[in-house]
């Protein structure tokens, strides 16, 4: 019998596991339905030695000193020395975005960009985030041309194909991800540190469960293993009494008794090319308003790749997740129904008192790779101060 029990191997498992088995002494049990760890940021040389993202493209950046210098215990790193930028491609023309003032000058005329400038930081100061919706309330007619502009050609046709809705149908958590930056600063992060483990998210996910007091089962549902009764759990039908953290789909855990929770999911396009570049030395190009994808990545770019033999690209497609085999969810979209739902079944987990929910689809919200890391931190932190 194990002490703890971490149902997925992403980042959420499996920092909390290594934080249970190093620091809380425990004898940790990983249960990974997928044959591999890593979660969606497992990466692999693809057949033609090009190291990919296969569930898409995965950057991390922080400016958490301490999450940095964890994750640094089990990796080097490739940090992108003048951060990761992204352009979007609006009808055959390349701009920087989040849309800056460098962009600004890229769309307006020299005169009236100047102008426009002035009126920006004096309405929201140097180096400010506005959100895209409260720009287009602005009074100043001129700053809402700004504020069309950018919803039109950067926000609208990608927000719907990306989430299948309008702007107004989507939760401002969401739309407050896509700021217009009075600066000039071209990142699409402003982060401290930014960039890709040096040899891959995988081997820095191998390093962190290589401890002696953790075994990982891939290629196994947590289900053939543990059953969840109303206030508590079996593993192996026996009573189990120690921690389990799940990092899985709430709704799944309970067979969506109360209804399927709303998910975009995505389909990845590889492509390998036999030439030198594809996206002329850019790591992404966001498609706003043409195209059936949102996004290419290539690949090369991404990860220090450049004096590779040939590039390896994937394009992405969102669609709505319907829980079939093979899909997989990616993005909670969160509106007050659909939190509504999800509170059901929090509701119904919290009546097991040793069951911890952790992570993007047991939280049923978004986290970045750092904010994630710190969550699974500190709940590693209580349980070992509890027990």
């Amino acid at each position: 019998m194990y002490d703890s029990i971490v149902i997925g191997a992403g980042i959420a498992g499996s920092v909390i596991a290594r934080q249970l088995a190093q620091k809380g002494g425990r004898s940790v049990l990983v249960v990974e339905k997928r044959d591999h760890i890593g979660g969606n940021c497992y990466d692999a040389p693809d057949r033609y030695g090009i190291l990919v993202h296969l569930y898409g493209p995965h950057i991390f950046h922080t400016n958490m000193e301490d999450v940095f210098a964890y994750l640094s215990r089990f990796t080097e790193w490739n940090l992108y020395e003048n951060g990761h930028q992204v352009v979007a491609d609006v009808n055959g023309r390349r701009i920087p975005i989040p849309f800056n003032l460098n962009t600004l000058h890229m769309v307006y005329e020299e005169r009236l960009a100047e102008e426009l400038e002035k009126k920006l930081v004096a309405a929201y100061g140097e180096g400010s985030r506005v959100p895209i919706m409260k720009l287009r309330e602005n009074p100043d007619p001129q700053i809402r041309d700004i504020a069309d502009f950018v919803y039109e050609n950067i926000f609208l046709h990608y927000t719907m194909k990306q989430w299948g809705q309008t702007p107004e149908e989507i939760s401002p958590e969401v739309t407050g991800r896509v700021p217009v930056l009075i600066s000039y600063d071209n990142r699409y992060f402003q982060d401290k540190y930014q960039g890709v483990p040096l040899q891959g998210f995988t081997p820095m996910f191998e390093r962190m469960l290589a401890h002696e007091k953790i075994h990982v089962l891939t290629g196994t549902d947590a289900g053939e293993l543990l059953r969840f009764g109303e206030k508590e759990i079996f593993y192996r039908d026996e009573k189990f009494s120690g921690e389990v953290i799940f990092t899985g789909a709430l709704d799944e855990l309970y067979g969506c008794c109360y209804g399927r929770l709303p998910y975009r999911s995505l389909r990845f396009d590889f492509s390998h090319l036999d030439a030198d570049d594809f996206q002329d030395g850019r790591s992404v190009v966001n498609y706003t308003v043409s195209e059936e994808f949102t996004r290419i990545t290539e690949f090369k770019y991404l990860t220090g790749q450049e004096n590779a033999d040939g590039t390896t690209i994937v394009r992405e497609y969102p669609f709505a997740y319907a829980g079939k085999d093979g899909e997989i969810p990616y993005y909670a979209i969160q509106n007050k129904e659909n939190e509504a739902l999800y509170e059901r079944y929090r509701l119904r987990a919290a009546q097991i008192p040793n069951l911890y929910l952790l992570g993007r689809l047991a939280e049923y919200k978004y986290y970045n790779i750092d904010a994630m890391t710190k969550k699974a931190l500190d709940l590693a932190e209580t349980l070992i101060k509890e027990n």
